[in-house]
């Protein structure tokens, strides 16, 4: 219950924060941007001395508010991700924990008026795990993982493929610290920091 109140809420934020979005968008549609895609996160290797979290992808939605023909700010929402975590030793699965990551970033265009437009950008994420089922050697034990709060960074590349159609291609670089416990009992910190490689579609609006 623990799990589902936690994934609630970092649900609620998400979309909060679109609604939000979508209510400038009617005041103002010149600069928007939403997007629909597909993100796959891949941990660094080595992220726990026991346990290593796997990758997992999901689809992913944002909206994208461009204030200048430079700067612009993104809003990052997704379902829910799943991914196994094994043991180190011997790779047997004995969770597999659901997170949602919502990530607001401030991006740079480099080309603003070309068909091909790379950009960077810099952050912050917020990461919510929930549902830390256990399996295997610790089916009896009950896992949890903290909530991670840091930064986020991106290069990207926008390339047009229609009137007003976006082909989008990012990497980011999170920085996802997460304190677990085993029954109560801590396991130290999971260092997760994943690469987050993404493809998604768009729809620039008003222009």
């Amino acid at each position: 219950m623990n799990g589902l109140r936690k994934g609630s809420i970092a649900a609620a934020v998400c979309i909060a924060s679109l609604v939000a979005a979508g209510s400038a968008l009617a005041q103002d549609e010149s600069g928007w941007t939403l997007r629909v895609g597909a993100h796959y996160v891949d941990p660094k290797s080595n992220n726990h001395d026991v346990v290593s979290v796997d990758s997992g992808e999901s689809l992913t939605f944002s909206a994208t508010y461009r204030y200048t023909p430079r700067w612009a700010v993104e809003i990052l929402g997704a379902l829910p991700f799943s991914h196994d975590v094994t043991l180190k030793a011997s790779g047997a699965k004995v969770a597999e924990v659901k997170h949602l990551p919502p990530t607001v970033t401030m991006q740079y265009a480099f080309s603003p008026d070309r068909r091909v437009r790379p950009y960077a950008g810099i952050g912050v994420n917020a990461t919510v795990f929930f549902d830390e089922d256990t399996t295997g050697p610790l089916a009896a034990e009950d896992l949890s993982l903290d909530p991670s709060f840091g930064l986020a960074a991106q290069l990207g590349l926008d390339i047009d493929i229609g009137e007003n159609l976006i082909l989008g291609i990012d990497a980011r670089w999170i920085d996802i610290d997460s304190d677990a416990k085993l029954s109560g009992a801590s396991l130290g910190t999971v260092e997760i920091d994943p690469v987050v490689l993404g493809l998604t579609f768009g729809w620039r609006l008003g222009r």
